[in-house]
């Protein structure tokens, strides 16, 4: 039994020998070809067979879309289709006898988050809007954390309130439910009873002096709308070359899609000047997601109030949650009887489906994923011209038509959205399936103001004991890089080069230049 034993170990010993030795005997590099082969043939391949043709569909629905909320809105131009012209719209007159008793009593809410940047010139806008003060309720609520900033936003709102304006510091225990929690606990305080609308304004918005008096009227004459909604202009626009190409992403947003939406649907997802009465019945904020706005206005919209965009009506404003919200209310859309199939459709398939989430997944994964690693699987038959070229660029000059100006960055346009698509693309997937602790986590953006490369003074002109230089930290050189962009990056170099050396196709122009901007952003070099 121990000879047996012996022998067969003995002989698993000089056979192993045998084959480690063969190993060593073949070049390593042909052993890795023949297992890329393996899995390029048997498993990549099959795959992207089945997969791209379902990406260059989605993206046929996209330009589709386009087209149809292009169509739209050249309707609405052509036969001056202007929302007065729909609504009712009558400018409010002071009564001679009851004095300013004719204009309706607004609540304006500014929530703010460590704001240095921009606190001022947001509280200074609001208290520049043409509204007698005695009708007129501004709320700052303010979350911030830094006892200093929350100092300088508090002295502000003081200065104010001695000039007479009916100005409130709100301030709270805690940040729970974020700018959602802020603005339900503002809706709670006593003195906004009286008040029949409430427009928010974010910390970086600006509103033009006339927003409420072109506004108001809306929802004066017009009890089934629930929110009026303006444009948005970007003061900052030409600060650096990406704060230009969002311009150029939300012009299309607000001329386009915004107006088609209004038109046909008398639906949109955003804020603006609400009426008090269909945020109760609505239910109120709500934070069970990070996008309260577009949360709020769909209960609304399910309680069969409308919403109208006028373009006329503009605001200043410095440069997950969406997919999340999907799948929490998208039941409630279908099931609900005070909205037509036509809205509901509406809002399920374009404004969420493809708005929110085709368009972001679709186009990371097509022009940042498989288009590279097709030219590097001779197995899978070459992209037809119209999927690569004809059809995004199709969707571009669609999109180009909401900033004419800015029509010369086009490509530059395409390539960085590529960039931005790879977070969007994140977002939109981890809402959606909930992975991770922070689909529901409020991240509050830097506002840089009309300080951007200098220093921040903050000055109090009324309050000299308060002044104070808020400097900027200079970031350490690898901070600013940024390892998700610059991985992407180097998959579609590598594609480039390995197109240059092995095919014949002219599709390395276009990976070498989508590198190019994935490095840029990964390496920080934007603004600098």
């Amino acid at each position: 039994m121990v000879g047996s034993a012996y022998r067969w170990s003995d002989l698993v010993v000089r056979n192993g020998s045998r084959c480690w030795y063969l190993f060593k005997q073949v070049n390593y590099m042909e052993r890795l070809m023949e297992i890329w082969i393996m899995a390029r043939v048997g498993f990549i391949a099959p795959v992207l067979n089945v997969v791209i043709p379902i990406f260059l569909t989605l993206s046929v629905l996209i330009l589709v879309e386009k087209i149809f909320f292009g169509l739209t809105t050249l309707y609405v131009k052509v036969f001056k289709l202007k929302p007065k012209t729909r609504y009712r719209w009558e400018a409010i007159k002071p009564d001679l006898e009851s004095g300013n008793i004719a204009f309706p009593m607004v609540l304006i809410q500014i929530p703010m988050y460590n704001e240095k940047e921009v606190y001022r010139k947001s509280i200074r806008a609001t208290t520049a809007l043409d509204w007698p003060s005695d009708r007129l309720i501004i709320q700052v609520l303010d979350d911030s954390t830094d006892c200093f900033i929350k100092k300088l936003i508090k002295s502000e709102c003081e200065i104010w309130e001695k000039k007479g304006l009916n100005i409130r510091y709100q301030v709270r225990n805690g940040r729970q439910g974020y700018k959602a929690g802020a603005l339900k606990e503002g809706m709670k305080q006593s003195y906004v009873q009286d008040c029949e609308y409430v427009a928010m304004f974010d910390a970086d918005f600006e509103p033009e002096s006339d927003f409420l008096i072109r506004s108001v009227p809306y929802l004066i004459h017009n009890p089934e709308l629930a929110l009026v909604q303006g444009r948005w202009k970007f003061s900052n626009a030409d600060a650096c070359l990406m704060t230009r190409i969002q311009e150029m992403s939300l012009d299309y947003h607000f001329k386009i899609e915004q107006e088609a939406g209004s038109t046909l649907f008398s639906f949109f997802g955003f804020n603006g000047i609400w009426r008090v009465k269909a945020i109760v019945e609505a239910g109120g904020w709500n934070d069970r997601t990070t996008v309260e706005d577009m949360d709020l206005a769909i209960r609304a919209c399910l309680k069969g109030f409308k919403f109208i965009y006028d373009g006329d009506i503009k605001l200043h404003r410095w440069c997950c949650g969406p997919a999340n919200l999907m799948k929490k209310i998208g039941i409630d859309v279908l099931m609900n009887k005070k909205i037509s199939i036509w809205l509901k459709t509406y809002i399920i398939y374009s404004f969420f489906f493809i708005g929110k989430i085709v368009s972001q997944i679709n186009t990371f994964i097509l022009y940042c994923f498989l288009i590279p690693i097709s030219v590097m699987i001779p197995e899978v038959p070459i992209i037809p011209m119209w999927g690569v070229v004809y059809v995004p660029m199709g969707i571009a000059l669609l999109k180009g038509f909401g900033a004419p100006s800015s029509a010369h960055l086009i490509v530059l346009w395409v390539l960085f959205e590529n960039v931005l698509s790879f977070h969007r693309f994140k977002a939109a997937f981890s809402g959606f399936i909930e992975i991770g602790g922070r689909v529901n986590e409020w991240v509050v953006t830097e506002k840089c103001g009309d300080k951007q490369n200098s220093n921040v003074t903050a000055i109090n002109e009324d309050h000299e004991d308060i002044g104070h230089v808020i400097k900027r930290e200079t970031p350490r050189t690898w901070h600013r890089f940024h390892i998700g962009e610059l991985m992407v990056g180097v998959f579609i170099a590598t594609a480039g080069v390995y197109d240059v050396l092995m095919n014949d196709d002219k599709f390395f122009f276009y990976l070498f230049l989508q590198s190019f901007a994935f490095f840029v952003i990964g390496f920080g070099l934007v603004g600098l």
